[in-house]
């Protein structure tokens, strides 16, 4: 196998044996492989026949950010449905090219682009990883029924780019850039789906301890699918309990109401072997985050949606576009659940406090605008990203601990669970850390960025702004483009720099954008406030 495209492949520099540092195995990889060049065949037929295929989409749309979705890291472990996959995307691009009275074109061969010129290959790397991390986005809005054309042509239009041969950087950069611009509008598609379905988030206390009785532990990031099992589990005395990056799920009104929605099991989903191993519940995972289950627990282990793993029961959709979640309730009622009130970690019994989006901070705008031009505040930190089991990722913690008593800390995705039961205090009775959300909801930063340079009248590169980000896979890279493209500069990245990324290419990263690899907490705090 080959696969280089998450924080921790090995040695960082690729996995390259029997299999991967998260668990995949190479036959596995050689299928995503294929299923990735038969979607650059479907793109290319598409393309080919754009004039006379007017029924392509929305259903070609959907098969391709599933599809993608599918080979984004820790989604899908399962060769059957991968397989599936590949015969469903031969089937589309067969009907499209028949339809269009075209030739199909052929699936792409991957080894094409891991044997290019090194350059080459990391540009088109970062263009296939931000579309993998894009089709994520898209595919959770689509699934509240939002869809924006741009967004899905565009998949298309990256995907086809692949297969050109002559293609060198003077296309490939620009074509990264263009990752960024099109997931900006994928993102702002996504926080409208979120916020016209379930509301605005609202600062809210999370518990952390599991109640007594039957429970079911959800994890992911999908709101739709935990929508749909809390009407499901709603009067069955079943409680409902978010893991990892569900978290954030507690700010919305429309899911908060639900009085058993009770609270967060565990932590970053690296840590899910330990947390999940002597619950008497069952687990849905909803999306990316699924690390092949430990025997403790596998048994218990539900999956739904693009996720997929070996012998873990499987929830599809029905024939009406719904989902039947009633073995997993069965499970839980059969497990019942602890006898008494249980922390599921030795720390754990506080609160989380979460639901800090851009509604809310703007809402108080002119709060921390006053702040900052009375000197309360003096510089703003957006820590967030992915988490991870590699070394070096108490950096981000110690980082945090060591801002300045009078900065701001907001912070999102699942990296957060690094710091996030930290008491960093609070400025003018705002708290001084603010859990913002999903990776998902990475938007809502950018919204915020560019709202407080506006009231300034000043370029967000001009604000008393860091962006200090962890990452780990392709969602995180799309996110990174997206900033690239609106000219934020000045991001410490890390833990360890992706290892696609040529020396030539971080170059470029690096004199264009001043993007900076993170060192210690005290250079870069020192570096930053200077």
């Amino acid at each position: 196998m080959f696969c280089f495209q998450c924080e921790q492949t090995a040695g960082c520099a690729g996995c390259t044996s029997a299999a991967g540092v998260c668990g995949k195995k190479a036959p596995t990889a050689r299928l995503q492989d294929e299923l990735t060049g038969a979607l650059v065949g479907l793109a290319r037929t598409v393309r080919a026949s754009e004039s006379g295929a007017a029924a392509v989409r929305p259903a070609t749309d959907d098969l391709v950010m599933e599809g993608l979705f599918a080979t984004v890291t820790n989604v899908d472990f399962d060769d059957e449905e991968l397989r599936r996959l590949i015969g469903r995307v031969h089937a589309e691009r067969a009907r499209i090219a028949e339809a269009a009275g075209t030739e199909a074109a052929p699936d792409y061969e991957l080894d094409e682009l891991w044997n290019a010129q090194e350059d080459v290959r990391s540009l088109k790397s970062l263009v296939l990883f931000g579309l993998r991390g894009m089709a994520a986005y898209a595919y959770h809005a689509m699934a509240l029924g939002y869809r924006d054309e741009a967004v899905s042509a565009f998949l298309h239009e990256g995907l086809a780019s692949l297969a050109d041969a002559e293609a060198g950087a003077d296309v490939l950069l620009p074509l990264a850039m263009k990752v960024g611009e099109v997931n900006l509008a994928c993102m702002e598609l996504l926080d409208r789906a979120n916020t016209e379905t379930f509301g605005t988030p609202e600062p809210t206390q999370v518990a952390r301890t599991v109640e007594p009785g039957p429970f079911i532990v959800v994890s992911g990031h999908d709101l739709h699918d935990l929508k749909l099992l809390l009407d499901q589990t709603a009067g069955r005395g079943v409680n409902v309990y978010t893991h990892g990056e569900m978290l954030p799920a507690h700010a919305y009104p429309e899911l908060k109401r639900y009085p058993h929605l009770k609270g967060n099991l565990g932590t970053a989903w690296q840590n899910q072997r330990k947390e999940f191993a002597d619950l008497p519940a069952p687990v849905l995972f909803t999306t990316n985050c699924l690390m092949p289950p430990a025997k403790s627990y596998a048994d218990r282990v539900f999956t739904t949606g693009p996720v997929a793993y070996p012998g873990a029961a499987h929830i599809g959709m029905n024939e009406g576009g719904g989902k039947d979640f009633g073995p997993v309730i069965e499970r839980a009622l059969e497990l019942g659940g602890f006898s008494e009130p249980h922390a599921v970690a030795a720390d754990e019994g506080s609160e989380f406090t979460t639901g800090f989006g851009h509604g809310t901070v703007l809402g108080v705008a002119d709060t921390v605008v006053d702040a900052v031009k009375q000197g309360a505040i003096s510089h703003f930190f957006l820590v967030g990203g992915c988490d991870g089991a590699r070394a070096g990722r108490n950096y981000f913690r110690d980082f945090v601990q060591q801002t300045p008593e009078d900065s701001v800390v907001l912070t999102l995705a699942c990296g957060k669970f690094r710091f996030n039961d930290l008491d960093l205090g609070t400025i003018g009775g705002l708290p001084r850390l603010m859990d913002m959300g999903q990776c998902n909801d990475a938007y809502g930063a950018i919204k915020v960025a560019v709202a407080l340079a506006e009231t300034f009248g000043c370029g967000v590169n001009d604000l008393p702004l860091t962006l200090v980000l962890s990452w780990y896979e392709q969602k995180a890279v799309c996110i990174l483009l997206t900033l690239l493209h609106l000219g934020i500069k000045g991001i410490y990245l890390g833990p360890t720099l992706p290892a696609f990324v040529s020396p030539a290419v971080l170059d470029v990263l690096v004199r264009e954008f001043d993007v900076h690899p993170v060192s210690t907490p005290e250079q870069d705090l020192a570096a930053i406030l200077g």
